[in-house]
């Protein structure tokens, strides 16, 4: 239920969310004053290099009542221009009024937090290959990653978006090639799955791994297991188990790219209590194994993680990706089994919100029109142990 502000005279202009990570992607230093109450902000807020966020609630521009406009400026308002944001572009609104009828210069975002979070952005991977192509997206509010992967006419996206699903055969149809696979590389926390919606709308193959069953599996898509390959065009897609993040996590391995899910990112490894908080010494071990058996592939093979940290500058290509032997500088690779065991299950970060809801979604164990499934995944993934 939204509520009413008192009505100011200030026309106010406004900035899209995609023209605001432009500006912020180019250099601009930009301040963002955030109206939300505090605990909306502090679970998640705009972070980029670039982006300097103040909180101050919208209910401190108001009068005692909370009806009126406050009669004097609330104190710690940064100088300089302003962005002002809010959860959906309400509050932020009347709060940019507000300082622009004291003589401070602010422009709104559009559509607020839920506006930034409709951002997605593509950057091609270079596999140094002119027989494919993959292309990294990358949902900026959260971190997610996917991928679009390319050979001949033939596309598969691993890990999409529920919310996005209806832009992923546009994205292959630029690139000359139509959806044949949807894949998941496990049952993700942090977002709703677009694999159903994706093989619902272009009739690609939905494809999970086989462990997704034993994790109670309510459809039924293509199962695929350690080992296993998809023909995509004249290429192949391989298939090798990565449990330790959740007990059923693949990756899948195209012309020298491996999609690795939650296994490992570019400055850490997935977090192993999403599953069975219960048993996460037993994942971490798991998860261990894991980054041990990823020494059979070349170092020079490029991981294309799940999720990817906002403080992370891309390679040169543009992509949050990074070859193999960069990454296994990383101390978990250095770690015995039980320092690491002992290190990724100590002080783990606060679980995804909504996450229980989210895994039970994409079981095929509940059901939520599309408005609902975007509001549950809003917010950061929390899904990886940093180093």
């Amino acid at each position: 239920m939204s509520r009413d502000f008192p009505d100011l005279p200030e026309s106010i202009q406004t900035v899209s969310p995609r023209r605001l990570k432009e500006r912020l992607d180019s250099g601009e230093q930009i301040t963002i004053l955030d109206t939300r109450k505090k605990p909306a902000f502090d679970r998640w807020q705009i972070t980029h290099p670039n982006a300097h966020i103040t909180n101050i609630p919208f209910s401190q521009f108001l009068d005692d009542a909370g009806v009126e406009q406050a009669e004097e400026l609330p104190d710690g308002i940064p100088p300089g221009p302003l962005v002002t944001t809010c959860a959906v572009g309400l509050a932020s609104k009347y709060v940019a009024e507000y300082l622009r009828e004291v003589g401070k210069e602010a422009t709104i975002l559009e559509d607020g937090m839920e506006g930034w979070a409709t951002i997605y952005e593509q950057h091609p991977v270079d596999t140094g290959s002119a027989a494919t192509s993959v292309v990294q997206l990358h949902r900026p509010s959260s971190g997610c990653l996917g991928y679009l992967l390319v050979a001949g006419d033939e596309a598969a996206v691993v890990d999409p978006l529920r919310t996005f699903a209806d832009r992923y055969q546009e994205i292959a149809r630029s690139h000359d090639a139509t959806i044949t696979f949807a894949l998941d590389t496990h049952v993700h926390a942090d977002h709703v799955s677009g694999v159903r919606a994706v093989a619902e709308q272009t009739g690609a193959t939905a494809v999970c791994p086989a462990g997704s069953v034993d994790r109670g599996l309510e459809f039924d898509p293509h199962l695929v297991d350690d080992g296993e390959t998809l023909a995509l065009g004249d290429q192949e897609i391989a298939v090798l188990s990565l449990p330790g993040h959740t007990s059923e996590m693949v990756g899948y391995l195209f012309d020298g790219v491996l999609t690795c899910g939650d296994t490992l990112f570019l400055d850490g490894v997935g977090r192993p209590d999403l599953e069975d908080g219960d048993a996460a010494e037993a994942a971490a071990g798991q998860l261990w194994d894991s980054l041990q058996s990823l020494s059979d592939l070349p170092e020079a093979t490029t991981v294309a993680p799940g999720h990817v940290s906002p403080t992370t500058a891309p390679r040169s290509d543009g992509s949050f990706t990074a070859p193999l032997g960069d990454l296994r500088q990383l101390r978990a690779f250095d770690e015995s089994r039980d320092e690491f065991i002992e290190r990724v299950t100590a002080d783990l970060p606060p679980q995804p919100a909504n996450y229980l809801d989210i895994i039970a979604l994409n079981l095929g164990q509940q059901a939520a029109e599309d408005a609902e499934a975007f509001e549950l995944e809003l917010g950061p993934n929390n899904c990886a142990v940093s180093e």
